[in-house]
């Protein structure tokens, strides 16, 4: 802080000051003072301003000085605002609230993204550690196949299962990627669910019929959504159907309802059923419940997954469900009327 610039910050108070010193060198000339009297009045007023002046601008250069010592020496400097040394003036004290209140915001954000760059290297080592597995898998087959000159029709579907295993392994990191940006890549338009389920459905055949799985379907609708990220979520959700059927007449069903102001695509299995206890926790991320700690091959991503895209899209996702009877998923759609009445 230099003296200049502390001069040129009280500039409008020096005119003030001589404003007032002009008006009451008029007042008392003009009630009978002398003007030697006036003078020395003028001479003392000036004195007193000049001491009060030099006071403030070394208690403000002191202040000022000491916070930049502070500044300087601090690893965080988002946190000045819990260090600035006190202040008897409010101005002082309002800006150190601001700031601290700023500085506040400031940490929240850091602590999220740290938190958020955490989950993703927890996410990547546990989807590497799970991508091994199916790689094992084709390559053994191969080498099986070279061996053995029968069996190459079933070893061909074996082969795609593993590779279907590998391709949603590589989706999943890909929408995890994606999923704190997902404006960025998605585009809203009309999706016919039916169409959508049937293209999941058509990905996923060979596990469908290795697992005696019946499809049933009845959701002619359309919402506005991104086809695309839909699609994931709803391949989400039927893989962990496939993981949790049960043993005698598997089936998956697929309907749309329309609601108030929502369609809604419901998609229920009559496997395992999650237990009352772990349904609230289902789309918490790594939450495995009772079934999965059973099935010992559960990431506790998938769901987690879906919860979070359908957050970013504007959806609506709930659970349903009874223990050893059935698991319900509800998908809700928000029902754009502008765009209805324009078509």
């Amino acid at each position: 802080m230099r003296w200049r610039d502390y001069w040129k910050d009280k500039a409008l108070f020096l005119i003030f000051e001589g404003c007032c010193m002009a008006v009451t060198c008029i007042f008392l000339r003009l009630t009978g003072y002398e003007k030697g009297n006036v003078i020395l009045l003028l001479l003392f007023w000036t004195l007193l301003l000049l001491l009060w002046m030099c006071r403030e601008y070394m208690e403000r250069r002191k202040y000022f000085k000491k916070t930049a010592e502070i500044l300087e020496k601090m690893d965080q400097r988002y946190l000045l605002g819990e260090l600035m040394p006190p202040s008897w003036r409010l101005e002082d004290r309002i800006y150190q609230n601001m700031i601290r209140r700023s500085n506040k915001s400031v940490i929240e954000k850091i602590r999220k993204l740290e938190a958020e760059q955490q989950e993703y290297k927890e996410y990547i080592e546990s989807w590497v550690h799970e991508i091994k597995a199916p790689i094992t898998g084709i390559s053994l087959l191969c080498e099986n196949g070279r061996k053995e000159e029968t069996g190459a029709p079933e070893r061909f579907r074996q082969i795609s299962m593993e590779n279907a295993k590998l391709e949603n392994y590589v989706d999943m990191v890909l929408y995890y990627a994606r999923s704190e940006q997902v404006y960025k890549d998605y585009l809203i338009q009309s999706c016919h669910l039916q169409e959508m389920v049937y293209d999941v459905l058509e990905r996923n055949r060979f596990l469908l019929i290795r697992n005696g799985i019946r499809a049933e379907l009845n959701c002619d609708e359309d919402v506005f959504t991104d086809k695309k990220w839909l699609g994931f979520i709803v391949n989400q959700i039927v893989l962990n159907s496939v993981k949790y059927k049960r043993e005698n007449s598997p089936c998956i069903s697929f309907l749309a309802q329309k609601t108030t102001g929502h369609t809604c695509l419901i998609i229920e299995d009559n496997g395992m059923g999650i237990q009352e206890k772990d349904l609230p926790r289902i789309f918490e991320k790594g939450f495995t419940g009772e079934n999965g700690r059973n099935q010992k091959k559960s990431t506790g991503i998938g769901l987690y997954l879906c919860k979070k895209l359908c957050d970013q899209l504007g959806l609506e996702i709930e659970a349903q469900s009874k223990a050893g009877s059935y698991t319900k998923i509800i998908l809700q759609f928000p029902q754009n009327n502008y765009i209805s009445e324009v078509r």
